[in-house]
C-alpha cells in the first residue's frame, strides 16, 4: 500500500497527531520535538530522545498511581507484575499504531525503504508525546491521555493477573481494610445430578454481593469473589450474566 505520510509536511503531521490523540498543544514547538525521530533532527538534542525518556517516567508514576488508589487488593509484588506486563514498549507500540502515530512521525530521508516501522520508534513516539502533554498541560493532561489511551491494555493486564485469583485478593482485601474474612453462601443450583450448576454469592460482614454461576462450586466461589471486589471498587461486576 502506498504510504503518503511522507507526503505530509510536519505541520500537516503535527495537525493530524494532534487529532487523532484528542489534544491540542498550546506550545507547537513541543509536539514537535516529540515527533521529530533523530534521522530527521538536525542534532540528536534536537530529537524525541529526551522526551522519551522523560514520558517513560511520567508514563510509568501515573500506572503506579491509578494502581495504588485502584486495587488496594494487591500487595507490592503483585502491583510491579501489573506494572511490569503494561509498561513495556512492546505495549506501548501496539498503542502508537493504534493511535496511528506512525504517520505523524517526522524521518530522515530513507529511514523506511520498505522495511516497515520498527516497533522501537512506535514506542518511543507514545512516551515522547505523553512528556509533551506533560510539559505543555501539566500532570492532570498527562495523566488523563495516558489512562485513556492504555485503559484496555490495563484492564487486560489486571484481568490477567486476577483470573484464579479473586477469593485470595477479596480475603486480603477485606482483612486488611474490614477486618473481616469473606463468606461463600450457596444461592442456588440447577440442572441434573451430572452436570449440576451451583449459583454463590460472597458476603463481608453481613453485606452480600452480587452472586455468580459455576460449574463447580469452586468456580462459582471464584466468580462471586470477583464480583465483590469489583462492587468494592465501584466498577460493573463480570460475572452476573447465567451460564451458557
Amino acid at each position: 500500500m502506498h504510504d503518503s505520510s511522507s507526503e505530509l509536511t510536519e505541520e500537516q503531521k503535527m495537525a493530524l497527531c494532534q487529532q487523532r490523540i484528542g489534544y491540542q498543544f498550546r506550545d507547537i514547538t513541543l509536539l514537535r520535538s516529540a515527533l521529530t525521530h533523530a534521522s530527521g533532527a538536525s542534532n540528536r538534542l534536537a530529537s524525541n530522545e529526551r522526551m522519551e525518556f522523560l514520558g517513560d517516567s511520567v508514563l510509568g508514576f501515573c500506572i503506579c498511581e491509578y494502581l495504588f488508589r485502584q486495587h488496594l487488593e494487591y500487595l507490592e509484588g503483585e502491583l510491579t507484575q501489573i506494572k511490569s506486563a503494561v509498561v513495556s514498549r512492546r505495549v506501548c507500540a501496539r498503542i502508537s499504531h493504534a493511535l496511528g502515530l506512525d504517520e505523524c512521525l517526522i524521518l530522515g530521508r530513507g529511514m523506511l525503504q520498505g522495511t516497515g516501522m520498527p516497533k522501537s520508534l512506535l514506542s518511543d513516539v507514545y512516551e515522547a508525546i505523553i512528556a509533551a502533554i506533560y510539559l505543555d498541560g501539566g500532570w492532570a493532561a498527562a495523566s488523563e491521555f495516558i489512562l485513556r489511551t492504555i485503559d484496555e491494555e490495563l484492564r487486560h493486564a489486571v484481568d490477567g493477573h486476577s483470573i484464579g485469583n479473586y477469593k485470595s485478593a477479596l480475603q486480603q482485601l477485606t482483612q486488611r481494610v474490614q477486618g473481616s474474612a469473606p463468606v461463600y453462601r450457596l444461592v442456588a443450583e440447577s440442572g441434573p445430578d451430572h452436570s449440576k450448576i451451583f449459583q454463590v454469592a460472597a458476603e463481608v460482614k453481613g453485606r452480600r454481593y452480587s452472586p455468580a454461576w459455576g460449574r463447580t462450586k469452586k468456580e462459582a466461589e471464584q466468580r462471586a469473589a470477583g464480583n465483590a471486589l469489583a462492587e468494592i471498587e465501584k466498577r460493573e461486576p463480570p460475572y452476573t450474566q447465567p451460564l451458557s
